[in-house]
């Protein structure tokens, strides 16, 4: 059997190999040191916001986000459903409630449902404060519109750009929309640190609270006094400097991933019934996961069966989101659907996109592609 090929695994080599040994020689091992303020700096330089604050994973970072911006019990935030659970999971962990609303055709959240679920919501006499707005697989959310039913509501705005993070928006990049944002640094994103994540705002005085709170709310004594419940939320210092070493090559693995996305679109160009999922123009996204959806009635092939093919060659391949108004773990959520992302979910599957695949690797993505077609002539 060849050895699996995965969606994204981690693209590192001697550049990260020379910055971790030279952080670990300095003996700023433990959490926080100049490695994570270098990393932090560098990274709100690269998105263009004032402020970035680097913690132990992008869910960390959903979470302090939420509750520096005064998300608690019983309050109500509107999000997409078609995301990963950390999403609606980080909502709950500060007691508020979330609200899930389909997807348009790119994926990312329905801003017409979007404010028909705010209008709703204020005529029941329970508006929501907040939207949390996921960028999905990379491509930036319309903000514009967000942020215009933001303020005629008076909700903040916190982007999860947790997938996004090296596109943009109408030449605005991904981390620097929203109230405050966050992006992931976890192993299969698009430049990692291993695990982390980092929130990134204008706002100094939210930073400077997330701060506090990810190292256990400690207050500046020389013992140890808290009056406030914190978390153990901060970065390693040895993860900062894979995370720096990352960044200066992140151009090249967008590059690398912007490849495999126009070789699949080639590929599926002639084939009737699949098209490149919410992949219209891809010229601001960061083709962090490069996915298909498939019309059997069309195409005469489902994706379960192009998954099993995959899978007997040992390549790796997955659906799309399960939305979270069908997991278990939100049963009963309000959520405002139209049945897109439900149908994305039936219809869609995620194809080897990673920059750490090698040229060899990816042809034997195509031509495994290649001999499914055949089969079904």
């Amino acid at each position: 059997m060849s050895s699996r090929i995965y969606l994204s695994s981690p693209d590192v080599g001697e550049l990260e190999e020379k910055f971790v040994l030279n952080a670990l020689r300095s003996g700023w091992v433990a959490p926080l040191g100049p490695d994570v303020d270098e990393f932090e700096a560098e990274i709100s330089e690269r998105v263009g916001v004032t402020c970035g604050v680097a913690l132990a994973s992008g869910t960390a970072a959903l979470h302090l986000a939420l509750l520096t911006r005064g998300i608690g019990m019983g309050d109500t935030v509107l999000t997409s459903t078609m995301t990963f659970a950390a999403t609606a999971n980080a909502i709950c962990y500060t007691g508020a409630h979330p609200f899930f609303v389909d997807s348009d055709a790119s994926g990312n959240i329905n801003t017409v449902l979007l404010e028909e679920a705010a209008e709703n919501l204020v005529a029941e006499s329970r508006p929501a404060k907040a939207i949390l707005a996921v960028d999905l697989l990379g491509k930036v959310c319309d903000f514009s519109e967000i942020h215009r039913i933001a303020e005629r509501f008076g909700m903040v705005v916190i982007a999860d750009a947790a997938e996004s993070l090296g596109a943009t928006r109408e030449g605005k990049a991904a981390g620097s929309f929203g109230d405050t944002a966050i992006v992931s640094f976890n192993g299969n994103k698009i430049m990692t640190t291993s695990g982390g994540g980092m929130l990134l705002t204008e706002d100094s005085t939210v930073a400077a609270r997330a701060r506090y709170l990810a190292t256990q709310a400690r207050q500046p004594v020389a013992h140890y006094e808290h009056t406030d419940i914190g978390y153990n939320y901060r970065m390693s210092n040895l993860l900062a400097a894979i995370g720096r070493a990352q960044l200066m090559r992140l151009d090249e693995m967008l590059s690398k991933r912007r490849h495999h996305r126009e070789t699949y679109r080639e590929f599926f160009a002639p084939v009737h019934g699949v098209e490149l999922f919410g992949a219209s123009d891809d010229d601001e996204d960061n083709c962090w996961l490069t996915s298909i959806t498939v019309d059997s009635g069309q195409a005469g092939f489902n994706v379960q069966d192009l998954a099993a093919h995959m899978a007997a060659g040992n390549i790796e391949t997955r659906p799309l989101w399960k939305p979270m108004h069908l997991q278990p773990a939100f049963a009963g959520a309000d959520c405002l659907i139209d049945g897109t992302s439900e149908r994305y979910f039936k219809t869609g599957l995620t194809l080897p996109s990673g920059s750490a695949l090698t040229t060899e690797e990816f042809s034997r993505v195509i031509e495994q592609l290649r001999s499914f077609l055949a089969c079904q002539n």
